[in-house]
């Protein structure tokens, strides 16, 4: 019995993820977009973008057979977290309140990108550096001039996906008018693998825990602020912005990790709140090109990881008589993530207004609703369930 083909347009980890989840599952693959040549691997050398993996994630990585692949040595259990209001609020959550060893792994980019593409290539992929160009009648173009009818396109192509775009797709998106500003910092003190974030009004800052290095104890920092800001910082002279960083970060934790030194380059990205829908005939999306949060729950790839398990599954389970792109079988796996998206689009968003606030009343509920939830266990443990991408 022939292969059902499905196409998958993009390279990235949830490309990649799903070519492997999709091949395993008894589909003829193919890969289109560029291949990143894994880059040199350097003791004390981190890449900038780092990811905050949740079990649920973990458990997808290991059925894929690439968890055991990474470095173990680049990747930190996160076993707790302190989530700090504006005020006196504070959360304390740890890995041993819901019976559990961690709450989450720190993983860069880079080694993540490293393991999928070696079992890609033991699984014997196919892989074509060609451009997508565009899709008429379920027959998708390259910029080569192949042409190739799958019966599934799926659109893992990033935020500005020309999938959806071709596909037409609805879309809705709002910037934030904030910055995601990204680099790694030495730590005076040890982090004990503790994941820090703070809530201070107009930006949200978080400290993930990550490898020691030569220099000392070391974290990755996300901050999240307001467009001009982060644009200021991102302008000044190298040595200057180092030094209004250190200071600024003193400011903002209180101390908590003792003197913070800048010890990567600083990058900036914007923020955007976005969603889709999801699929169209012959057509789905996953990943950025599906949706996009805010930074401050750190689910971005976590949501992007369940919409690859939900699109496996889904295309796994369907009736032997239906093809992949069958809008009766897409229609499940749309359904599917339609309330997981939806719960983590709210949280976030509502999180991110409910901070953004200044009215005194807002400022006094916020910080006390925190103290309420730091001394109720079942609210914990609900909360680490959540980071632990359980719904």
């Amino acid at each position: 019995m022939k292969k059902e083909s499905v196409v998958i347009c993009g390279t990235g980890i949830v490309g990649l993820a799903t070519a492997l989840g999709l091949t395993k599952a008894g589909f003829d693959l193919t890969l289109l977009g560029p291949r990143k040549a894994p880059g040199v691997v350097q003791p004390d050398v981190y890449c900038p973008r780092v990811y905050a993996i949740s079990a649920a994630s973990q458990a997808l990585l290991a059925r894929l057979g690439v968890w055991s692949m990474m470095d173990a040595g680049r990747v930190t259990p996160v076993e707790s977290m302190e989530i700090y209001g504006d005020a006196s609020g504070m959360v304390n959550l740890h890995a041993w309140q819901a019976a559990e060893t961690e709450l989450a792994w720190i993983v860069e980019s880079s080694e993540m990108e490293r393991v999928l593409q070696q079992a890609v290539q033991v699984f014997g992929i196919s892989w074509l550096t060609e451009k997508f160009e565009r899709l008429e009648s379920r027959t998708v173009f390259t910029d080569t001039g192949r042409a190739m009818t799958p019966s599934l396109l799926v659109g893992a192509d990033g935020a500005a996906s020309p999938v959806r775009t071709a596909a037409g797709i609805s879309q809705q998106s709002r910037a934030y008018g904030d910055t995601g500003v990204v680099c790694h910092l030495t730590c005076e003190l040890p982090h004990q693998h503790a994941a820090l974030q703070w809530f201070t009004g107009d930006t949200v800052l978080a400290l993930l825990p990550m490898p020691d290095t030569a220099d000392g104890h070391q974290v990755s920092m996300v901050w999240s602020m307001p467009e001009a800001m982060a644009a200021e910082l991102l302008a000044m002279p190298q040595e200057q912005r180092s030094t209004t960083l250190a200071t600024r970060l003193a400011a903002a934790t209180g101390g908590r990790l003792g003197a913070l030194r800048v010890r990567s380059p600083l990058f900036g990205f914007p923020l955007f709140l976005q969603s889709s829908g999801m699929v169209a005939p012959g057509v789905a999306l996953v990943g950025d090109a599906a949706h996009r949060v805010h930074p401050l729950a750190g689910q971005g790839l976590n949501l992007g990881l369940a919409d690859v398990d939900a699109l496996v599954q889904t295309l796994t389970n369907k009736e032997p008589y239906r093809n992949a792109g069958d809008m009766r079988v897409l229609n499940r796996y749309r359904r599917v993530r339609a309330e997981p998206l939806l719960a983590m689009r709210l949280a976030t968003d509502g999180l991110h207004r409910l901070f953004a606030a200044q009215a005194a009343p807002l400022a006094w509920a916020r910080n006390a609703g925190m103290q309420c939830a730091d001394r109720l266990p079942f609210i914990k443990r609900l909360l680490i369930g959540a980071a632990a991408g359980r719904h």
